[in-house]
């Protein structure tokens, strides 16, 4: 998306709903944008970056579908077919879901955990939606960034009595992250909770995941 529509509707990771429905027409400029950009003939790190913000932005579209009548990105799917299984992306001459861009493109092509703090689900729960879009060539600072702010957010992640708390994404999506979340949260870690991590065997326990929507 861009840098101008980010800037002025999201902040500390909640979004302005409200604002972007009455500029519907500037994020539907944008799709048509990502519609016509031909993915193969960028970089890796560019196209890396490119999945990542058209997830979000289609996401974002996906909500302005069902807004202001939504107070959760589920309340737009059917006990027949998720939200995420929804064909809605117009990308690389398909019609693709959200499902699609994350799990048959950017989880086996670029093989990086780190996808899971970078795409956002329009959710509390979600890692917080990045008010500047993804580049290809600030790409490994921006996904390091993002990691770092949601191991090390306390609402997310905790540590208590030899217990690691942390996100439902981590059991979700246990492979990607080698499936020794104690040993990824460590190496993003910071502060105390790096102190309390290091060097010690600790039991993870997973918190209940927040489908609010993420909405000012």
């Amino acid at each position: 998306m861009s840098g101008w529509t980010l800037g002025k509707y999201v902040k500390d990771g909640q979004v302005d709903y409200a604002g972007l429905k009455r500029e519907e027409a500037r994020l539907d400029e944008y799709l048509k944008l990502l519609e016509k950009t031909d993915s193969k003939s960028l970089s890796r790190s560019d196209q890396f970056a490119f999945y990542i913000n058209a997830y979000n932005a289609w996401t974002i579209k996906l909500i302005l579908t069902a807004y202001p009548g939504v107070k959760s990105i589920k309340d737009i799917g059917s006990i027949f077919r998720s939200p995420w299984k929804k064909k809605i992306a117009r990308l690389d001459g398909q019609i693709l879901t959200l499902d699609n861009i994350e799990h048959d493109i950017m989880r086996p092509r670029f093989k990086d955990p780190r996808i899971h703090f970078a795409v956002n689900c329009a959710s509390k729960g979600c890692p917080p939606l990045r008010p500047e879009p993804y580049r290809g060539d600030m790409l490994e600072a921006q996904l390091d960034q993002m990691t770092r702010l949601f191991i090390n957010d306390p609402s997310r992640n905790r540590f208590g009595k030899n217990t690691l708390y942390v996100s439902s994404i981590f059991k979700w999506y246990s492979e990607d992250f080698g499936g020794d979340t104690a040993e990824f949260v460590l190496k993003y870690a910071e502060g105390k909770l790096k102190e309390k991590l290091k060097g010690k065997s600790v039991r993870v326990e997973y918190l209940d995941y927040d489908w609010s929507l993420n909405g000012k």
